[in-house]
């Protein structure tokens, strides 16, 4: 502060005339400033009043980290023992761990807060989801960890039921679930759809839409890269494009055995195939819901979904009544539903008329959906974190 005169070279300056009041009450208001700055600086940090450790052992939280939140992760290798990245959000500071080194008990727990991903597809999963959750618990007993959200890579058939105890619901000690496909329990109170999103266990990557992506016209009306199981409507699908040639102008390539792992150039394939279709055919699998529709998101390539319900117990819950894809249909997807394959020949003949610059609008609407619908899920997620674990003001 009191250097600035001499800076000017003013030899004849003199501390001690009339400038000194000036300058005392010029002082005065600078140091007021910067305690008024420092208040708020330190207001800020106490608004980040949440702190939130989310340990990923699941590949769907790759989705949540990278895709929803848009977060990084150090180091970037993907087949890193230990991953991890952090952010702000809202209130909230974000740190993501994931990796295979992230084990129950050999990490530092560095948060009041927590949020487990976990698979729950199949038994094998559960008995690995259920070591985690008991390593949860056993923190909440001992005072390290006050509260617990899940987000869960439910059952395709929606048999959850082996997660209901941990609710605290149901006197367990899980605040929050967060579960993918139209889990009958969903009630948007600690019971929350969560999409599934792309397949991360696969390496999708978060792919930024480019110009060529928005306007270049694309080489096939519409493609299907997958399995085509024994007396499915996929094999219906298959039959109907044969009948009228129109596999001529999609890129199909059916195979009859699933693959859970891609080799380098069937993926590229797969990329290639929604980023030269304008349609995306998505037959129901196991469930309605698949990675297909997200991945086709990534590429501006609309997709078709089979909008029919699968076997099982996924289906109406008190909140919704349009399942299936209760969660994307509430979300206004852009996206075109039909009941059965047979509507398709003439969605083809329509596609064949559209002007280029009609497809650029309608990849347009869709990747902003996209974009909008991740923001969204990012947006709840915080918020229904935020309420449910900051104490309450009433309180």
């Amino acid at each position: 502060g009191f250097t600035d005169h001499v800076a000017l070279g003013n030899e004849e300056w003199n501390p001690w005339d009339a400038d000194e009041k000036n300058e005392l009450a010029a002082s005065q208001q600078r140091y007021e400033a910067n305690l008024k700055m420092i208040k708020y600086a330190r207001s800020r940090l106490e608004q980040t009043s949440l702190r939130v450790q989310i340990w990923g052992k699941a590949a769907i939280g790759l989705y949540l980290w990278q895709h929803i939140f848009g977060g990084h992760l150090e180091p970037a290798d993907v087949t890193a023992q230990w991953r991890e990245g952090s952010q702000k959000a809202g209130k909230t500071y974000f740190s993501f761990l994931t990796g295979p080194s992230v084990v129950p008990g050999y990490f530092s727990v560095e948060a009041e807060h927590v949020v487990l991903v976990l698979n729950g597809r199949e038994p094998a999963k559960i008995a690995y989801a259920t070591q985690w959750l008991h390593f949860a618990q056993t923190l909440m007993e001992t005072r390290k960890v006050q509260r617990v959200a899940v987000v869960l890579l439910g059952n395709e058939q929606c048999n959850n039921a082996w997660i209901q105890p941990y609710l605290k619901r149901n006197g367990g000690f899980v605040n929050l679930l967060f579960v993918t496909y139209d889990y009958a329990f969903v009630n948007e109170e600690d019971i929350f759809q969560w999409p599934l999103g792309v397949a991360t266990y696969r390496s999708f990557p978060v792919v930024e839409p480019s110009w060529s992506m928005l306007h270049d016209p694309r080489s096939y009306l519409c493609n299907f890269l997958g399995t085509v199981y024994k007396n499915s409507s996929r094999e219906t699908l298959i039959e109907i494009l044969k009948q009228d040639g129109l596999d001529k102008l999609c890129w199909i390539a059916a195979r009859e055995q699933w693959q859970p792992q891609e080799t380098n150039a069937s993926f590229k394939n797969y990329q290639d195939a929604l980023l030269q279709s304008d349609l995306t055919l998505c037959p129901v699998g196991i469930n309605t819901e698949c990675y297909r529709i997200y991945e086709a998101c990534s590429y501006g390539s609309l997709p078709i979904i089979e909008d029919v319900m699968t076997p099982g117990d996924c289906g109406n819950s008190s909140m919704y009544h349009n399942a299936p894809l209760q969660l994307l249909k509430t979300m206004g997807a852009p996206f075109i539903f039909i009941k059965n394959w047979k509507e398709l020949p003439a969605i083809l003949e329509k596609e064949k008329k559209m002007s280029l610059q009609e497809k650029i609008q309608r990849r347009k609407k869709l990747l902003e959906w996209y974009r909008n619908f991740k923001a969204w899920m990012r947006q709840k997620f915080i918020n229904t974190l935020e309420n449910s674990f900051l104490p309450s003001d009433k309180g």
